[in-house]
């Protein structure tokens, strides 16, 4: 397969307020959805916790056991929604996560990722954060796959994931140049952490990052009451790319998409023959990744 000399991507700074009805849900998704097909985009990317805001339909406060049954009563619909919008918009799409029993009836979050070509994909988050483990009872995954697309290979990292270099390097060994990274924080602390890793994660790589986070509120969903996003689209620091490794962000806590073009071959260029050249320079002889998940 040809593979795509240049990738445009789209990451959104998504509104978490409440919805009325699963309708209203999915009219916002779709507007999404259309506003990255008319820019002739290949990947859209959905933040983490996207489906959150459907606890907000019962206009009541539910326990932690109740947001978790009731987000399962949507799992299917919203699968549909967003495998049927990927064939539909003609996108590859990053659905943000959702949160879902493993087989060992264990609460894991999942990123999905529906892909034109009508396959569907799953990602666990690996390192749970504390507050995830608190009040949702999540666990990790223990796997940390590429995905071919018809742009070439991606790798998908949830948040706090992007925080541990190892796991990056371990997708970027296994052919990934564009890292997804759907992420949610309720603090510019939080987000900080989350933009400046994965800065250094482009560096340290030579590949591109794109991040897609929550703004608003959802004052009766737990762990949802306030969230802090710039959602943006990074790149190495070198003369083929942005000036300041930043492609194209949004406004911060505004309600609004990030666009950019990235160019899969000043990446190949940059990695052979850059300023820096990071991953042939490493010294393989005396430190590697050793990954053993399944």
């Amino acid at each position: 397969m040809a593979m795509k000399e240049s990738v445009r991507v789209c990451a959104i700074n998504f509104d978490q307020k409440k919805f009325h009805s699963f309708d209203e849900f999915k009219q916002k998704i779709e507007y999404f959805l259309q506003a990255a097909a008319d820019y002739q985009c290949d990947f859209i990317l959905f933040p983490e916790f996207v489906t959150m805001p459907l606890l907000s339909i019962d206009g009541q406060r539910l326990s932690p056991a109740q947001s978790l049954s009731r987000l399962s009563d949507y799992t299917q619909a919203y699968l549909d929604l967003m495998q049927e919008g990927a064939k539909k918009f003609h996108l590859n799409i990053i659905a943000g996560t959702h949160l879902i029993p493993n087989a060992q009836g264990k609460m894991q979050n999942i990123a999905f990722i529906c892909l034109r070509d009508g396959s569907v994909h799953q990602q666990a988050k690996i390192h749970p954060t504390p507050s995830e483990v608190e009040v949702w009872g999540v666990v990790g995954g223990d796997t940390l796959p590429v995905i071919q697309t018809d742009c070439g290979v991606i790798g998908v990292q949830v948040c706090y994931d992007s925080e541990f270099p190892e796991l990056t390097r371990h997708q970027i060994d296994q052919g990934a140049k564009i890292i997804f990274v759907p992420y949610s924080t309720d603090t510019r602390h939080g987000h900080l952490r989350v933009r400046h890793c994965c800065q250094a994660r482009t560096i340290e790589n030579q590949c591109y990052f794109v991040l897609s986070g929550n703004i608003g509120n959802l004052p009766q969903v737990h762990n949802m009451d306030i969230n802090y996003a710039q959602s943006c689209v990074l790149t190495p620091c070198d003369f083929p790319f942005a000036r300041d490794g930043v492609a194209a962000d949004t406004e911060t806590n505004i309600e609004m998409v990030a666009i950019a073009d990235l160019s899969l071959t000043a990446l190949d260029q940059a990695r052979q023959s850059g300023t820096v050249r990071n991953l042939k320079d490493r010294r393989s002889d005396l430190y590697s990744v050793n990954w053993k998940g399944q």
